[in-house]
């Protein structure tokens, strides 16, 4: 494993981080979970990602359950707060109020004393930006969390917050954890430029395309079950990538793979990871073997004439907007 700096502070992360959206505490049972994530750490993954929204704080649980056995200094653990976790008008959003009782919230479901990295799940437009950035000082100035950051959020807002933090003589934001993958790349226009120009490090989510980049589906062919395609719970955030002139790309890419002799979702992280600006790539999986596969993209180097093969395939779905 490789590990490389959070954007401009001295923390180390994983190139490959391990994440808990759409499955632990959800669709996948928890003692797979805490075998994957055993997995993980064994081969060397130290940055392991959570929310409280996922599935209402029970993905923060098997994350916390999981991690117990190692010790709290040889990872790191980042979790995140913005979309609702009650009924109330206050539970929700990036406010004083419900960022302080979420982080004490996720520490507790976490069973740890503070957070490696705290970030803001989206941007709240009912909350004062400089609210925000002030409670999440606050909270590095009490020791529950170590480092802040940010996600999904627009060049601009992610500017502005940069301007906010200097005029106030804040602590910086250190990552950005935006969708990124060989489908969707809207980052590369404004938001990875702004962020390598102030230090910020990107922690990127959904590098397989929900699944898409394992190259499981297949163009004019019915989804295969036992896949998340054919959960009619959780597809919603695929089915946009499931027509054939995205899938046919898709199969020319995974001839490219072929010819490297590495599975596809191997080729599409270590294509993410050619980004100096990339920090780490989060890979999700329900089994362990999932797992190592993805790992084994850090040792991945690929040659500008592979890179400019599949750019040639990409730049034919440029523009190409899935619904998540």
């Amino acid at each position: 494993m490789k590990y490389r700096r959070l954007g401009n502070s001295g923390l180390k992360v994983s190139e490959i981080g391990l994440g808990s959206w759409l499955t632990y505490g959800e669709t996948v049972g928890n003692q797979n979970a805490i075998d994957c994530i055993h997995q993980a750490y064994e081969l060397g993954v130290n940055f392991f990602d959570t929310a409280n929204a996922y599935n209402r704080g029970e993905a923060e649980k098997v994350v916390g359950e999981a991690l117990k056995p190692f010790s709290r200094e040889s990872y790191v653990l980042a979790t995140k707060v913005f979309f609702p976790m009650g009924d109330g008008p206050n539970d929700r959003g990036l406010s004083r109020k419900h960022i302080t009782e979420q982080c004490d919230a996720s520490l507790k479901r976490l069973g740890v004393d503070y957070l490696d990295l705290y970030q803001c799940h989206r941007f709240d437009e009912d909350t004062p930006t400089e609210e925000t950035l002030r409670t999440l000082d606050d909270l590095v100035q009490q020791g529950k969390i170590l480092y802040y950051g940010v996600s999904e959020w627009t060049a601009a807002q992610i500017t502005d917050a940069v301007h906010i933090t200097k005029e106030k003589n804040l602590r910086p934001l250190v990552s950005n954890q935006p969708i990124y993958n060989m489908l969707v790349r809207y980052i590369e226009k404004e938001v990875l430029p702004i962020s390598e120009k102030e230090g910020i490090g990107q922690v990127v989510f959904s590098p397989l395309a929900q699944g898409i980049l394992t190259g499981k589906y297949k163009p004019g062919q019915e989804i295969p079950t036992n896949t998340r395609a054919a959960n009619e719970n959780i597809n919603r955030w695929i089915k946009s990538y499931l027509n054939d002139d995205v899938l046919e790309r898709v199969a020319r890419l995974e001839g490219i793979a072929g010819d490297l002799n590495i599975k596809l979702s191997q080729l599409a992280v270590a294509w993410i990871l050619r980004q100096p600006g990339v920090s780490s790539a989060i890979v999700g999986a329900s089994r362990p073997e999932q797992v190592t596969e993805n790992v084994k993209a850090s040792e991945v180097e690929l040659s500008d004439d592979v890179l400019t093969e599949i750019e040639s395939i990409l730049k034919e779905i440029d523009g190409f907007v899935p619904i998540w």
